[in-house]
């Protein structure tokens, strides 16, 4: 994620920072998780809105699927379906930041779904499409599309640089609904899942997609890896379905795993908070939290608590933590109504619960969690376990919103099945130098 506080002054001194391996600058959110791969962000947000709600800056059609937005080099990625040459195809898009004008679109792989997204009670009325969310460093944008095909683009004009197909290279084999997960980026390697025996975890290199290291014989899940630094290690942590996988991210060197159930789909990312790795599904599995410790190149993984069934799952909304808590939609097919919580991360101990946001997402931007309800509805909430306290609220787009915002510079980028918008939430600068 970005600074959202910053004044253009000081983000003019401020120098660009290396992370991931490409310079960006400081108000870029590059992949899924943000620049900090945890959904954080520092810098501010205004939460004193004008009436009527913050000025909406630009709206454009976002047709299908429940990727979210990747800003990085003023430009905003996404995943759309299109129809092209008589077929549906999952299409990368570029817009300008700044205006939401389209700047090319790239065609990737024919979009062929299990369906699911049309079930149940009108609530559940999402449609199918893409779901997994581009991915910048530099001049290059990576896609891993529905058919785990690993792609890299050009960020400026959309031309093909490289592509891998996991199923025909690596072995792989398709799981029902398809791929989901993200691309993830770390120093100057992409992290995927989806091959087949011994080689089923891949880094490649961003540079020109050689294979950097591959391992494991692993089945691959909907839920995107994370990347963090545990007891000095940096590690990127696979969410199979057998369980927490953590590799060394430079050597794919197995530091510690930690068995977990799986049903149906897992979809949440992995959340660590220091030497706490906490996870949870849907489908009755639940959630969990984890002490990892290590005593020389021995690491071990202690369960701190364990809770089954649904009323801790994170069906596919990632929950961020903060000072010891998550913050997160915690249901199962509720939708429209399922809860936003906060919950101990150390006991699993809920400690308040709102109704009505649905299988939305959340991030925190500075000392506010900005959370996307599945309405479409934008809301901003103090993260304190003390009480559920909402500062804002504005209905930011129609259609279906099954994805975290995305907060860049202070705007704030949202999308739907059907359109996507960039808001803004740029303090005022009598806030901004107040603080």
């Amino acid at each position: 994620m970005k600074h959202a506080g910053l004044s253009p002054l000081v983000r003019m001194v401020f120098p660009a920072l290396l992370l991931g391996g490409s310079l960006f600058a400081l108000a870029d959110w590059p992949q899924y998780a943000g620049p900090n791969l945890n959904g954080t962000i520092p810098g501010r947000v205004a939460t004193s809105w004008p009436a009527g709600g913050p000025k909406t800056l630009w709206k454009t059609p976002t047709p299908a699927g429940f990727s979210t937005f990747a800003v990085a080099g003023g430009r905003a990625f996404t995943l759309v379906m299109r129809e092209v040459d008589g077929a549906n195809q999952e299409i990368c898009l570029a817009l300008d930041a700044a205006t939401g004008r389209e700047l090319w679109a790239a065609p990737l792989n024919p979009a062929k779904y299990d369906g699911g997204g049309d079930s149940g009670t009108p609530d559940n009325q999402g449609g199918d499409g893409p779901r997994s969310t581009p991915a910048v460093a530099g001049d290059r944008v990576f896609v891993f599309d529905g058919r785990f095909k690993l792609h890299c683009l050009n960020a400026a004009t959309g031309a093909p640089l490289w592509t891998h197909d996991l199923l025909a290279e690596f072995g792989g084999k398709m799981i029902s609904w398809q791929n989901a997960a993200s691309p993830v980026l770390d120093g100057e390697l992409v992290f995927v899942a989806g091959g087949g025996a011994g080689q089923s975890l891949l880094a490649f290199r961003q540079a020109d997609g050689t294979v950097a290291w591959k391992q494991g014989t692993e089945t691959p899940t909907h839920a995107t890896p994370t990347v963090a630094t545990i007891h000095g290690v940096r590690q990127v942590i696979f969410f199979t379905q057998s369980g927490l996988v953590a590799c060394e991210t430079g050597t794919g060197r197995e530091l510690w795993r930690q068995p977990y159930r799986f049903s149906v789909s897992t979809a949440a990312s992995p959340v660590v908070a220091g030497d706490i790795v906490y996870c949870s599904a849907g489908y009755g599995v639940g959630a969990g939290a984890y002490r990892i410790s290590r005593e020389g190149d021995t690491w071990k993984s202690t369960e701190l608590w364990r809770k089954t069934g649904n009323d801790l799952a994170n069906h596919w909304s990632t929950p961020v933590v903060r000072e010891g808590y998550l913050y997160g939609m915690f249901s199962f097919k509720e939708f429209g109504t399922g809860p936003l919580k906060c919950v101990e991360l150390a006991t699993g101990r809920v400690a308040w619960s709102e109704k009505n946001f649905g299988p939305g997402g959340v991030v925190l931007a500075g000392g506010v969690l900005v959370a996307l309800n599945d309405r479409g509805e934008v809301v901003l909430v103090d993260p304190q376990p003390g009480a559920y306290k909402e500062l804002a609220r504005f209905p930011a787009v129609a259609g279906k919103c099954w994805n975290h915002p995305v907060v860049s510079d202070g705007r704030l980028f949202v999308r739907s099945t059907r359109e996507g918008a960039c808001l803004d939430l740029r303090p005022a600068p009598a806030q901004t130098a107040a603080r």
